[in-house]
């Protein structure tokens, strides 16, 4: 059965690039091996902020954790042996056309693995060159197919970059594209991806303005017998009265269950810690609380 019956709070920290360069600085080779166990080790405070908050009891809905191989290894070994529900990511990170972190070996590192989700990032405007849109429709195919006959849940996120055009369009005011444009773009790339053979059970999406974009979207993730399809709202790294417009207005639409959000969570907080501004345990009950918070909004939000 295609689809997720609960809601999902999901803790998403399969960051790499974005932590190596962003916290690190590190661009244009690989981290040494010192850097990647700082990494390592921003990976286990976050999911320390997500045991704490776990521990304090959350209720109406599965709380799990978004974590990559590549530095979360031993976030992913710990999480299952607690029974804590997990999503895996299987794309290389950073790139502007989605692929394979493991080419065509991808089937057997899943296996390997064993998340509870198969995620993949994708970025993907309607607006992009007719070839980068067929040879992505075709790897998220060939994922998709894998996942349906393994039995596995596919977690599908995209973000639709602004183009030029579109930007211009709004007087290079991202604000404006995010509310005016990309809503519509969302819809529509729902919708070629589906033609294209993606067919996942939980879409994660770029936060939406209002109710009636996000229903928008819902109707076109359960279109075609989908109905148990869901949607979770992505942070993007935007602040907190934007993530929270965000979860409210997806609270309450039917096929919007929960959220996965990352560097809104947790980004403040590591860099505190990073700069030896704020010590281990001020970072992990600050990840908590802000992990506790979106939750109660989301929750509170209809």
């Amino acid at each position: 059965m295609k689809g997720y019956s609960n809601e999902l709070y999901i803790l998403a920290f399969d960051h790499r690039g974005t932590l190596t360069k962003g916290l690190l600085g590190v661009e244009g080779r690989q981290p040494t091996v010192d850097e990647a166990s700082r990494v390592s080790s921003m990976k286990d405070i976050i999911f320390d902020g997500f045991i704490e908050a776990k521990n304090s009891g959350i209720s109406g809905g599965d709380p799990a954790i978004l974590v990559d191989e590549t530095f979360g290894l031993q976030v992913q070994q710990k999480a299952k042996e607690m029974g804590i529900k997990y999503a895996a990511p299987v794309e290389k990170s950073g790139q502007k056309v989605f692929d394979f972190e493991y080419g065509d070996a991808f089937g057997e590192k899943i296996i390997e693995v064993d998340a509870d989700f198969i995620k993949i990032l994708v970025r993907w405007n309607p607006n992009d060159d007719i070839e980068t849109r067929e040879v992505q429709g075709k790897r998220i195919k060939i994922l998709s197919d894998w996942i349906e006959e393994n039995e596995r849940k596919f977690l599908l996120e995209f973000l639709v970059p602004a183009t030029d055009e579109q930007l211009e369009s709004v007087d290079g005011d991202q604000s404006r594209y995010d509310s005016e444009i990309r809503p519509k773009l969302a819809v529509q790339v729902v919708e070629e991806m589906r033609e294209k053979g993606a067919d996942p059970d939980i879409w994660k999406i770029e936060g939406l303005d209002t109710k009636e974009d996000c229903e928008k979207v819902a109707l076109s993730i359960k279109d075609g017998g989908r109905e148990d399809v869901i949607a979770v709202v992505l942070g993007r790294g935007a602040n907190d009265e934007k993530v929270n417009q965000w979860l409210r207005a997806g609270s309450s639409v039917n096929g919007y269950k929960g959220f996965a959000i990352g560097r809104s969570i947790f980004w403040n907080s590591l860099k505190g810690w990073h700069e030896d501004q704020k010590s281990r345990e001020e970072a992990v009950s600050e990840i908590a609380e802000s992990y506790l918070s979106f939750i109660s909004v989301y929750q509170n939000g209809s």
